[in-house]
């Protein structure tokens, strides 16, 4: 039988399930992870991401048993870059070849920097994608894609790309859209500023349909109201509908 980890201590996480922080992984799948540190609701581990032309950046990277994932940088002292995502602190390092940040973001096990994706530190994370994308509904339900969407700044009047790709995005996304005063620097996974160019008019065609890349709207990557985009806290009517006929 697996021992599991009781070190540090025990609190209610983000989980539905009730799971405890100290009861996340196994003293196998954490032995020997630099840093590794039990919170109430989360696990840390010393990251980082390297580049070739600016070397490591070094972070802290906390697991939530929901499958969120969440980085502190510390590339350099006084960086104030806190609750990144993966995908944003890969950015933030500068890696020259970014967007496969499973491979990039590392953790250091007996000395030697380790992928994040031959770890077990990916299970929480791999598990909600899962259920988001629909790997675990019944065959006779249809997973629910959605495309990106476009905001406008209220400052620089650019439309800017959001992506909707799971519960995080849908939520910014859903925010941005209902922000009268919404700006470039609003945006928590890009860092975007009023003087960065538009998207090309032959790029925003793209959303990320699953079914066309240039598809202008179908049932596949057009959603009317999900758990993942609607919001019980959100006071807005589209929640509030959404809400009571779910009920």
């Amino acid at each position: 039988m697996e021992n599991t980890t009781v070190v540090g201590r025990r609190g209610g996480g983000r989980s539905d399930d009730g799971g405890t922080a100290s009861m996340m992984f196994t003293e196998d799948e954490v032995r020997d992870i630099s840093g590794f540190k039990i919170e109430s609701d989360h696990v840390e581990v010393t990251c980082g991401c390297t580049s070739h032309r600016y070397g490591d950046a070094v972070g802290r990277l906390r697991v939530f048993s929901c499958g969120d994932l969440e980085i502190s940088c510390d590339c350099t002292p006084g960086c104030q870059e806190d609750k990144l995502t993966p995908a944003a602190f890969e950015k933030h390092s500068g890696r020259e070849t970014a967007k496969k940040w499973k491979n990039n973001i590392w953790v250091i096990i007996d000395g030697e920097k380790v992928p994040l994706f031959k770890t077990a530190l990916l299970k929480y994370y791999n598990q909600s994608s899962k259920s988001i994308n629909g790997a675990n509904r019944p065959n006779n339900v249809r997973a629910v894609c959605h495309r990106d969407e476009f905001v406008r700044c209220s400052r620089c009047n650019k439309d800017r790309r959001l992506r909707l790709r799971n519960l995080e995005e849908c939520r910014v996304y859903h925010d941005a859209h209902g922000n009268v005063n919404w700006k470039c620097t609003d945006i928590p996974y890009d860092k975007l500023s009023c003087d960065d160019d538009e998207e090309r008019a032959s790029r925003r065609v793209y959303r990320g349909c699953s079914r066309s890349p240039t598809c202008k709207g179908c049932t596949n990557c057009v959603c009317f109201g999900c758990e993942i985009c609607r919001y019980s806290d959100c006071n807005c009517q589209t929640c509030v509908d959404y809400t009571k006929n779910a009920k």
